[in-house]
C-alpha cells in the first residue's frame, strides 16, 4: 500500500449529514430574514387572525358550539393547522423556484461544501422553525377572546413543526417538478386548497360523505388539526400517537422525493 492510499484509509469518512453546511445554508437564511422579518410576519400573523374572527365570529353568531367546543375554540385550534400549511408549503415553493430558477441562489451554495440533502434538509428546517412559531398566532388571539389555557398548549409549536416540515418539502419538492412559475395555479388550486377544505378545520370532517371523509383522513392537515385540538382541550394518547406518526411518515417521504427532485435539477 502506498503512503496515499495509507492516508486515504486513516482520513475519517465523511458523515451523511454535515453539521457545518446545515449551519452556513441557516446563517444565509437569518440574514435574509432580517432584511423581511417585519412583512412576512406581518402577513403569516394577521392572515389566519383574519380566518379566526371571520370563521369564529362569523358563523359562530349561528353556530354557538361543535360537541363540546365553542365554536371560536373549534376553529381556533383548526386555523393553527392553516397557519402550519399555507406558512409552510408556499416559501417551499415560491422561494425554492426562484432561488434555482432566477436567482442561481442554489448553484452558488453547491459550488461550497454543500450536497442537495443538506441543502434540502436545512432549508426546510428552517421553513419549519418558523411556521412552528407563526402558527401559535391563531392560540394568542383565542385566549384573548376566552380559550382557556391549558399545559397542552406547549405542544402546539412541535406538532406545527413536524406538519411544516413536510408541506415545506412537499412544496420544494412541487417547484422542483413544475415547468415554470404558472404551474403553480394547479397546485395551489387542485391540491392546497382541498387539503385547506377537508382538514376539519371549520367543520367535523364526520359530516362529509363517505369517499371525501376517507380522503380526508389521508391529509396530514387533518393529522395536525386534531392533535392541536387534542393538545389544547385534552391528549388522547393512542390517537395521538397515531397522528403523530402520520405526520412524521409524510414528512419523510416528501424529504425523500424532495432531495430525489432537487438533485435531478441541480445536479443530473
Amino acid at each position: 500500500m502506498t503512503a496515499q492510499a495509507e492516508r486515504a484509509a486513516r482520513a475519517p469518512r465523511l458523515r451523511r449529514f454535515e453539521m457545518a453546511p446545515i449551519k452556513g445554508v441557516w446563517r444565509h437564511e437569518l440574514a435574509l430574514y432580517k432584511r423581511y422579518w417585519k412583512s412576512q410576519s406581518f402577513a403569516s400573523i394577521v392572515e389566519p387572525t383574519f380566518f379566526l374572527l371571520a370563521f369564529g365570529y362569523g358563523f359562530g353568531s349561528m353556530v354557538a358550539a361543535i360537541g363540546d367546543y365553542r365554536y371560536l375554540d373549534f376553529v381556533a385550534t383548526g386555523v393553527v393547522g392553516t397557519a402550519a400549511l399555507f406558512t409552510s408549503i408556499f416559501p417551499g415553493m415560491f422561494n425554492s423556484y426562484i432561488r434555482r430558477v432566477f436567482q442561481h441562489t442554489y448553484s452558488g451554495m453547491l459550488a461550497a461544501p454543500v450536497d442537495v440533502h443538506e441543502l434540502v434538509t436545512a432549508e426546510a428546517l428552517w421553513i419549519a422553525a418558523k411556521s412552528a412559531v407563526y402558527s401559535c398566532s391563531p392560540l394568542v388571539v383565542a385566549l384573548c377572546f376566552g380559550l382557556d389555557p391549558s399545559f397542552g398548549m406547549l405542544l402546539v409549536p412541535v406538532v406545527a413543526f413536524f406538519t411544516a416540515l413536510g408541506f415545506g418539502l412537499f412544496g420544494m419538492w412541487t417547484s422542483a417538478v413544475v415547468p415554470s412559475i404558472n404551474s403553480f395555479d394547479y397546485v395551489i388550486t387542485g391540491v392546497v386548497t382541498p387539503l385547506f377544505l377537508i382538514a376539519g378545520t371549520f367543520f367535523p370532517i364526520g359530516t362529509l360523505p363517505g369517499w371525501v371523509g376517507f380522503a380526508a383522513h389521508l391529509n396530514p392537515l387533518y393529522h395536525c388539526v386534531e392533535l392541536v385540538r387534542h393538545a389544547v382541550f385534552g391528549l388522547r394518547p393512542p390517537a395521538d400517537l397515531g397522528h403523530l406518526g402520520a405526520l412524521v411518515l409524510f414528512a419523510a417521504l416528501m424529504w425523500i422525493i424532495a432531495v430525489r427532485g432537487m438533485r435531478r435539477r441541480l445536479i443530473d
